[in-house]
């Protein structure tokens, strides 16, 4: 593989989880494994290895957008990387009320409703 891959990858795995990351490679067959080593590459390494952003900045912009679009798989997905690079539920809490007022408030309902699911799913595995 290349090198925006290999670093897409570490970071796909800080970000997403380990165990998440090697479950959609194993998974990978011939219909879609060019797919998941696009995403490696591109989002991955390509834009989240950039040093122009913060990881725990990406991720609140992930979580705003994620909710605004609605992606209810992808928000629970990035709200526990969104723990994982220290974004504190607090803050998340502050991205929902934004997204509430300016994607509406039933984005806001539906992103507080996973994101309070993914909080509880990741401390869970964390004790």
């Amino acid at each position: 593989m290349s090198e925006p891959f290999d670093t897409g990858l570490e970071i796909r795995k800080k970000v997403v989880g380990e165990k998440y990351v090697e479950a959609s490679m194993a998974k990978a067959d011939d219909f879609n494994r060019d797919f998941q080593e696009l995403v490696t590459t591109y989002c991955w390494g390509a834009v989240w290895g950039r040093d122009g952003l913060p990881h725990k900045t990406r991720s609140m912009l992930n979580i705003a957008m994620l909710a605004a679009l609605p992606r209810p798989h992808e928000l629970k997905l990035h709200v526990k990387g969104a723990l994982r690079n220290g974004v504190t539920t607090d803050e998340i809490r502050e991205v929902l009320m934004q997204v509430a007022i300016y994607s509406g408030v039933p984005n806001g309902v539906e992103g507080f409703r996973i994101a309070r699911e993914a909080i509880e799913e990741f401390n869970a595995d964390a004790e």
